[in-house]
């Protein structure tokens, strides 16, 4: 399998967050014009209006257990160790977090987004599993790999 197939997914989170950063942006902008927020009260996190509150917890969220997602696919990828089935459940993930983001960004209905959340969770830990397991991945372990012979002859 090639290997990078396991670096798409990723580019499509990264594109899920400069879509949510946009999203906040206009959120703010909107909240601006209409009165309903000044500059200022960007400053701190704890004064952000109600138009845009639900945007910029998500915008958090975006780097809390998607990072997990980007070490394992940058381990998986180091390690050689993508097959079809973490490619597969790489792009499962990517979906159930642009489902969550939709979800909390629209109507925040905890009934769509939590279920979302649940099961990209469960994914990502599936997928751990199977990078943990050696027999899984094919990468021979340190004790297993030849060893190389060294002169002890020096040379000058």
């Amino acid at each position: 399998m090639n290997q990078t197939a396991i670096l798409w997914p990723m580019i499509a989170h990264v594109l899920l967050v400069c879509i949510v950063y946009v999203r906040l942006g206009w959120r703010r902008r909107i909240a601006v014009q209409t009165g309903a927020a000044s500059p200022n009260q960007f400053k701190l996190r704890t004064r952000e209006p109600e138009v845009s509150a639900a945007t910029a917890n998500n915008l958090v969220n975006q780097f809390e257990l998607p990072v997990l997602f980007h070490v394992l696919c940058l381990a998986l990828f180091m390690t050689r160790g993508a097959s079809y089935l973490t490619v597969v459940l790489a792009w499962l993930f990517v979906l159930l977090r642009y489902f969550h983001a939709y979800v909390h960004v629209t109507s925040n209905d905890l009934r769509y987004r939590s279920p979302a959340f649940a099961a990209g969770f469960v994914v990502l830990v599936v997928m751990w599993a199977v990078f943990a397991a050696p027999s899984r991945r094919g990468i021979a372990k340190v004790s297993d790999r030849p060893r190389t012979r060294r002169s002890s002859s020096c040379r000058t």
